[in-house]
């Protein structure tokens, strides 16, 4: 069973959001500050984390931090009512695989919550990377690997570098890439997706992501 740890100081949200996780068939530990959250990731293997950011003790942000130093393939959604850029830049920077702000709708977390599952404990198939050389793409399962081996990518820079993968002779705008990734729930300054770029080219062996002056971002095929 998928074990989820669930950080949220208010009751009543943390009571509804944890029965729906219940009734879709994960099993739910649930932790009303940030301290409690740190001590029982001390104690527990998790799946994935559901964390709000203002908490009681430690912030969601500073669990996060704690998440992926000690257990950093660990899916990690951050759930809060702060909508400020800079703190989701700041959660995204962090690795955090999706943001999420309240007041959200239990049925839309939980598909979030699903298509992240799916891609970091539902592709162990043994073909994986197809054994082919270079940069691959599994869409189903959410990865691309490099060589065969899987690359550690949260969701979103996923999606981003799967965009720009599916059609390389596109130059894709911020505002395009955003709308490919976040739908329409992204709030803030487009700019969020040159901290993706940054990040994705950090964790890509070559530099796959051409910037277009003025216009954005296009996939670039490897130099061999």
């Amino acid at each position: 069973m998928i074990q989820i740890l669930f950080l949220e100081d208010e009751p009543t949200i943390r009571e509804v959001l944890a029965e729906y996780m219940k009734i879709q068939g994960y099993e739910v530990t649930e932790a009303g500050d940030g301290d409690e959250a740190a001590a029982l990731l001390e104690s527990r293997e998790f799946d994935m984390a559901v964390l709000d950011i203002m908490v009681p003790g430690k912030s969601g942000l500073e669990v996060l931090a704690l998440i992926r130093e000690r257990h950093p393939d660990m899916a990690v959604i951050m759930l809060t009512a702060l909508e400020d850029e800079k703190t989701q830049v700041r959660a995204f920077n962090a690795y955090a695989d999706d943001y999420v702000i309240k007041p959200v709708s239990p049925i839309i977390l939980l598909k979030r919550m699903e298509t992240i599952l799916r891609r970091t404990t539902g592709n162990k198939e043994s073909d994986k990377g197809g054994g082919k050389r270079g940069l691959t793409i599994h869409e189903k399962g959410y990865q691309a690997y490099y060589d065969g081996q899987p690359l550690p990518l949260t969701l979103s820079e996923f999606l981003l570098l799967y965009t720009l993968y599916r059609e390389p002779s596109r130059v894709f705008t911020r505002e395009q890439l955003i709308l490919s990734i976040f739908n329409e729930d992204y709030i803030g300054n487009d700019r969020i997706i040159d901290a993706h770029v940054k990040n994705l080219r950090k964790k890509l062996p070559q530099n796959y992501i051409k910037t277009v002056i003025g216009v954005g971002y296009q996939f670039q095929e490897e130099n061999r």
